[in-house]
């Protein structure tokens, strides 16, 4: 019951504008955070087809001390989720009503002539809607590899595909088959129903359940072991991990951020996740000072600073009713961004810098950039990351075609904006990564064809 009464909290929030859903996700004090926030995006989703069917069977009206909210939540879970594992003692009372409830879940799909369950979200008018992306899976190799993992799925009955050729693929992709990205390595590719939080490889750590364009950051700043980074806004702490796997623990990561109930949140995931080689600090970067000892020798800072979020699939479902950011939210942002990004190219050992965003807004993310190097004095460049990248930045300013952008439209992501700034000395001890100079990127796991000649002649 714990969880439902979370969850109706959070829908009450959202209804009176107290915060966005991740506010006020955190600030509940549910432990299982993740899946709080799963069953509150799932319901909100649904939420006016949840309002026809409690209308419909007269609930409210039926059950008068069961408020709006724990019903619609407690509806969901019946009719669309996974049932009513918990519920307390509103567990019988739904029990009562479940075959009405059920009668006009089935009379609503006739009516609207639909047969699936997402197909009632499209006739339903001002549904949230959400495009159906893959769900991307990074191998974590601090704790397994890329072929123990396939081995591991395809004994469970997932059917591994290879390398994708494309996004076509990708688009296609349903059931339990699954493939390894085009261009990520140790980054495999499900149907976008497919559904891991409780698998035992996520739950022990060897998998983590991160978006494409998320994992471009950790792997374009591409630190070697040994190195000594920074993740400067660092919860809730999927980059970090990402970075601890390339550094194979080897080095240190100086992890800031403020909020210290993400952070904690953090400190569990980097555990689970196998990661040693992080310092987490309840910091502002900005207090950091680059003349501190502890950090001459960073090379390496990853910049994904507090945005607007514009580009987040779950955007409307965080702050219902939230369009384009104002000018003047945008202009608050960005103002921070620049302080951000500013501050991370003063540290004296730096030579390569990601600012990324998960933002489509151009002020946080072409314009910063942009003010920076006109600030810098020719210190640093912009690196032409990942040539083959089919998105590019806005050609706002020249060179703003180095950076790139990702869309659920272009790429199969949510949206994200990053750019890669590297010392114009040349001085970098680093070798260039393969991802920046549009190198193919190696792999341990065998190509499709391969891989489909071996399964048939063991079947």
């Amino acid at each position: 019951m714990a969880l439902y009464g979370a969850a109706a909290a959070v829908l009450s929030g959202l209804e009176a504008h107290q915060g966005s859903l991740k506010s006020l996700v955190y600030g509940s004090r549910f432990q299982n955070v993740r899946q709080l926030y799963a069953l509150v995006c799932e319901t909100q989703r649904y939420s006016a087809v949840l309002d026809a069917v409690i209308g419909s069977a007269r609930l409210l009206e039926a059950e008068k001390k069961l408020k709006p909210h724990l019903a619609k939540v407690l509806v969901y879970e019946l009719l669309l989720g996974r049932g009513l594992r918990g519920g307390g003692r509103w567990k019988p009372v739904l029990s009562r009503h479940k075959a009405r409830l059920q009668a006009e879940f089935a009379r609503l799909k006739v009516k609207r002539c639909v047969s699936r369950n997402e197909d009632l979200l499209e006739s339903t008018p001002g549904a949230v809607q959400e495009l159906q992306l893959p769900r991307f899976v990074r191998v974590n190799t601090l704790k397994t590899n890329l072929d123990d993992t396939i081995d591991y799925l395809k004994r469970e009955g997932y059917s591994y595909q290879g390398r994708a050729s494309g996004l076509d693929e990708l688009r296609a992709l349903e059931g339990k088959l699954f493939f390894l990205d085009s261009l990520l390595p140790e980054l495999l590719v499900f149907s976008s129903g497919t559904d891991l939080h409780k698998h035992p490889l996520y739950q022990a750590g060897h998998l983590i359940l991160q978006d494409k364009a998320s994992c471009l950051p950790a792997m374009l700043l591409a630190p070697p072991p040994g190195s000594h980074v920074i993740d400067a806004c660092a919860a809730p702490g999927n980059k970090t991990s990402h970075l601890a796997a390339l550094l194979k623990n080897q080095g240190k990561i100086f992890a800031f951020d403020l909020d210290a109930g993400r952070l904690a949140t953090m400190a569990t995931l980097l555990t689970r996740a196998g990661v040693s080689c992080c310092e987490i600090a309840n910091e502002d970067f900005l207090s950091v000072s680059p003349s501190d000892p502890r950090y001459c020798r960073v090379q390496y800072i990853l910049l994904d600073p507090s945005c607007s979020g514009s580009g987040m699939a779950s955007r409307q479902l965080e702050e219902p009713g939230a369009g384009t950011p104002s000018q003047e939210r945008l202009h608050a942002l960005a103002g921070f961004q620049r302080r951000a990004l500013s501050h991370a190219l003063s540290f004296p050992a730096l030579q390569r810098v990601v600012y990324s965003t998960c933002s489509v807004c151009r002020e946080e993310n072409e314009d910063v950039v942009q003010d920076i190097l006109e600030q810098d004095g020719g210190a640093f460049r912009l690196v032409h990351a990942l040539p083959l990248w089919p998105q590019r930045g806005l050609g706002t300013f020249p060179g703003a075609e180095h950076c790139i952008r990702a869309s659920p439209e272009a790429t199969l992501t949510g949206g994200f904006f990053v750019a890669v700034l590297e010392r114009a000395d040349g001085q970098s001890s680093s070798p260039e990564p393969q991802l920046l100079a549009g190198k193919a990127v190696p792999s341990v796991a065998p190509k499709k064809k391969k891989r489909c000649r071996q399964n048939a002649s063991t079947t």
